[in-house]
């Protein structure tokens, strides 16, 4: 079932590039997807050079173990990229994070990521563990409710759509399909720029708070200085705005000399990253990819320890 739908990995080679790979040594794609990045790096490692992979979806571990049984360079871990940090200190020379939803993850109707397919409706990453969106919504307070869709939405109608929800709820019990929610939220949005469907933003909030992207994002950025080696290389690809602002008051924060204030005479902290600078897909990846429209990709380096 898992081939039935096709990827392209956004930004493919110019986010190895980024990498700046040397072929003896060791890198790590924080999010295997469908291995698309992940082909690539190995095309350029020597027999010497190591691949260390993460992910949080079965099917996307299915695919990377197929992977491993064929290249022993390469490892997969079952896990999100939070755990980043247990590789241990200064032992990967880039770090990779494409942050997007997989094409197989939206177009799969069982998984319950996009409005356009009815199905259950789920949203996690890994459907192994932890509560499903329909789940959370039996309970989830409309106070609740509203917050998540205006923090992780940023929707403007955030408290129509939760009394819309609760309402449905009240009137004809759980909501279980994405048709189902996709429409109680048409019904509460009634203006949407041209083109966007009124659920994008809503579905955007549920999927990000069920699968505890940003906090998940902020742990992984926060480890990767542990992990990288001096002049490594951090490659981070987002798709919305709120990945996006994160990585980059991460990597603006780390790239320039902090003082503390409350010690006038210490001297400053050392920045940890340099050379940063964004990449965006071109004309051409965005005609043949439309779902690359909406990607930024943040590139910076390790400093050399004490710079």
């Amino acid at each position: 079932m898992q081939g039935a739908w096709n990827h392209q990995t956004v930004l493919l080679t110019e986010a190895v590039a980024a990498l700046a790979i040397n072929p003896d040594g060791h890198y790590v794609d924080a999010t295997f997807g469908r291995g698309g990045h992940s082909r690539l790096i190995l095309q350029q490692l020597s027999t010497r050079g190591r691949l260390t992979a993460f992910d949080k979806d079965p099917q996307a571990v299915v695919a990377a173990q197929e992977l491993a049984a064929s290249d022993g360079r390469f490892s997969i871990r079952h896990q999100g990229f939070c755990h980043l940090g247990e590789l241990g200190a200064a032992s990967a020379d880039g770090v990779l994070m494409d942050l997007g939803v997989s094409s197989p993850q939206i177009d799969d109707p069982e998984r319950g990521f996009s409005f356009r397919h009815d199905g259950p409706l789920d949203m996690r990453m890994d459907t192994t563990r932890g509560q499903s969106v329909a789940q959370w919504l039996e309970t989830a307070e409309v106070s609740t409710l509203a917050e998540v869709i205006r923090e992780y939405g940023e929707e403007r109608f955030a408290q129509p759509v939760a009394k819309a929800i609760d309402r449905r709820r009240q009137e004809r019990g759980p909501i279980r399909t994405t048709r189902e929610l996709a429409e109680v939220v048409a019904g509460a949005v009634k203006t949407r720029e041209p083109g966007k469907d009124p659920a994008t933003r809503t579905f955007q909030a549920f999927r990000i708070f069920i699968n505890a992207e940003l906090e998940e994002l902020q742990q992984a950025l926060e480890a990767s200085l542990h992990v990288l080696r001096p002049g490594g290389q951090l490659v981070v690809i987002s798709f919305h705005s709120l990945e996006d602002r994160m990585v980059k008051q991460f990597m603006a924060r780390h790239s320039r000399a902090v003082v503390d204030r409350r010690v006038p005479f210490a001297e400053p902290a050392p920045m940890q990253l340099i050379h940063v600078r964004r990449v965006m897909p071109s004309d051409a990846e965005v005609q043949g990819n439309p779902r690359s429209r909406s990607a930024v990709m943040r590139v910076a380096e390790r400093t050399e320890a004490g710079a």
